[in-house]
């Protein structure tokens, strides 16, 4: 099985694929985590307020817990349940256009956000005040912290113009066969490679293409199985091998489901691609689509 690109014309942009994800820096994660604070000591203050305006008289050691709890609610509860059902996101982080997300772009687990959270009410933020998390952000390329580096989550900065993310969209013949797959052994960083070369595939030199298609393709086969039906293309293979976490992601609840965003505005300025035998193939640039091409070997079209 190989990628499947025949040798055609396109774009020299080299053989590497960007990375689609950017990091959010130092100075936007503090300025959040100073906006994520001051919520954080007005919900302490008002929490306080009303535990003083119902009058409850407790001896001092239920006093002291009930005071830990209230300060766990503040800085552990609050960001803990935000990034979990907004996607990543707190409200400093969403007013700075940041959010939490696995190693691979995906959405970050319960566990993840749980492991980051606690670490750094610990270590990272307060202690020392905050000197190892900003220690360690400055020394990561990826501006990590050390609970982000135990979670294996990174914050983005989602407001960066111009980039328009293209998702994967489950080839229709490989959809059943999909839901088989054996997935545990793919691990985050493969496939953020995988997101990230199909993302800049039509922009690639097709020698660089499909050289770095295939080296994929037998990474991910030898990580994944059963192997895919007979005469599958690799496109269709890495595509649904994505495709496939995605929707297990909407299955466990850790993120929303959301329409395809591989769209024809996105994709209007791509150059023409072809797939195995069928006739290249260039997004519309407006609505609405025309008909899809008619399938080709094995069932498969260009996916649109």
């Amino acid at each position: 099985m190989t990628y499947g690109y025949p040798p055609s014309g396109g774009q020299v942009t080299g053989e590497a694929v960007e990375l689609e994800l950017r990091p959010a820096r130092l100075a936007s994660r503090t300025l959040a985590f100073l906006l994520d604070l001051l919520v954080q000591l007005g919900l302490l203050f008002g929490l306080s307020v009303a535990y003083g305006a119902i009058g409850i008289h407790l001896d001092s050691d239920l006093a002291a817990t009930f005071g830990l709890l209230l300060l766990l609610t503040c800085f552990l509860g609050y960001p803990i349940a935000l990034e979990t059902l907004w996607r990543g996101r707190t409200l400093g982080k969403a007013a700075l256009g940041l959010r939490v997300v696995r190693d691979d772009g995906g959405p970050a687990p319960f566990t993840s956000i749980v492991i980051r959270e606690v670490e750094g009410l610990v270590v990272d933020k307060f202690l020392f005040l905050g000197l190892i998390g900003i220690l360690t952000m400055l020394s990561s390329e990826r501006a990590k912290r050390l609970g982000d580096m135990l979670a294996g989550t990174v914050v983005i900065s989602e407001r960066i113009p111009g980039q328009e993310a293209l998702a994967v969209v489950m080839p229709a013949p490989l959809a059943g066969w999909a839901q088989t797959l054996d997935l545990s052994r793919v691990p985050d960083s493969l496939g953020l490679a995988i997101r990230q070369f199909l993302g800049r595939a039509g922009q690639l030199d097709p020698a660089a293409r499909d050289r770095v298609g295939n080296q994929l393709l037998m990474q991910v086969a030898a990580l994944t199985s059963p192997p895919p039906p007979p005469g599958t293309p690799g496109w269709a293979f890495l595509t649904a091998v994505i495709a496939e976490r995605r929707r297990r992601d909407e299955l466990s609840g850790r993120v929303a489901s959301a329409a395809p965003v591989w769209t024809p505005a996105a994709t209007a300025t791509a150059p023409p691609i072809s797939y195995g035998n069928q006739p290249a193939y260039s997004p519309p640039a407006a609505a609405p689509p025309p008909p899809p091409p008619a399938p080709g070997p094995g069932g498969f079209a260009a996916p649109v």
